[in-house]
């Protein structure tokens, strides 16, 4: 195989109080993504998008991993990507991960599928700790295996795919950046040992109702004693925001991985476009331009597009 282009997912991580552990892959916003496999060892990265990206494979995420990639395979083949961003860079989306997973994906692709999903997961990675300066999994495990996904170890990788439940998500993007690096550097080094009791009740009681599909018990566990307090500060109207979701019928929900995207969930699409008018309309009246969506869980991942061989 020569060619060939892939869609590529947004995610949401942590899903509240599963910090670094838990993610889901979302329909939209998705990225477009076209691999090449080329004769000559050269990495080619080209951006389709205003984001202004750097272009230079060891400051570019995927050209990171496909380095990675080459040098570990021992390849004398060469690689050429031309990506077209749609989630932004510092969105809470997921951006970087979409960039790091999309060019393992493709590449494993057009080597005829010679890694297994761990290992794609495995030099995505090394993407993520050039835009965050931490090897997380939380966003690449989803937009590779698709759905909703538990990391349960980065060394060695673990990774456990869940079950999907037939919900609505809605995700608000305000139109203002935070930065993942900056949004870890703010929380706290040590935590109470009954907040931590109260966290590991709500992860526990998230992944039980996500497998046994009880909606009332992923409601009750969506809550977040140690990440929200502190970063919700960085982003504007979280409160209000929150609050009125839930009033509106949200089952819960919090901050997008680092933000300054939120994200709530719904069982009803009426509730979930009633919540995403909510969000547009509280950014509106700030002056914050916002983009909101709303969306079924993804259960598949990345998707191919196109082949050419």
């Amino acid at each position: 195989m020569k060619r060939i282009k892939i869609k590529v997912p947004a995610t949401v991580a942590n899903m509240v109080c599963g910090f670094d552990i838990l993610g889901m892959a979302i329909h939209e916003p998705y990225d477009e993504m076209e691999v090449k496999l080329t004769d000559s060892p050269e990495i080619i990265i080209k951006h389709e998008d205003h984001f202004g990206l750097p272009e230079d494979p060891s400051n570019n995420v995927a050209g990171v991993v496909l380095q990675h990639i080459q040098k570990d395979l021992n390849l004398t083949a060469g690689f050429e990507v031309t990506i077209r961003k749609h989630i932004k860079p510092g969105s809470g989306l997921g951006s970087s991960a979409a960039s790091a997973a999309g060019a393992a994906f493709g590449a494993n692709v057009l080597l005829g599928n010679i890694l297994s999903k761990q290992e794609l997961v495995h030099f995505a990675m090394f993407g993520e700790e050039l835009a965050s300066g931490v090897r997380h999994a939380d966003n690449i495990a989803p937009c590779i295996y698709g759905g909703i996904t538990l990391v349960k170890s980065t060394a060695p990788i673990d990774i456990i795919p869940l079950s999907t439940p037939d919900l609505f998500v809605i995700a608000v993007h305000p139109q203002v950046e935070v930065k993942t690096s900056d949004a870890r550097q703010i929380l706290k080094k040590n935590i109470l040992f009954k907040d931590a009791i109260e966290q590991w009740g709500n992860i526990a009681g998230l992944v039980t109702g996500i497998l046994k599909n009880d909606i009332p018990l992923i409601g009750r566990s969506l809550n977040d004693v140690i990440i929200e307090p502190v970063r919700s500060i960085l982003i504007p109207k979280f409160g209000e925001i929150k609050t009125k979701s839930l009033r509106l019928g949200a089952l819960g929900g919090g901050i997008s991985g680092s933000g300054p995207s939120i994200f709530m969930l719904a069982k009803k699409k009426e509730t979930a476009e009633n919540i995403a008018g909510m969000m547009k309309s509280v950014y509106d009246d700030i002056g914050i331009e916002s983009f909101v969506y709303i969306s079924k869980i993804n259960p598949v991942g990345i998707e191919i597009v196109e082949k050419e061989y």
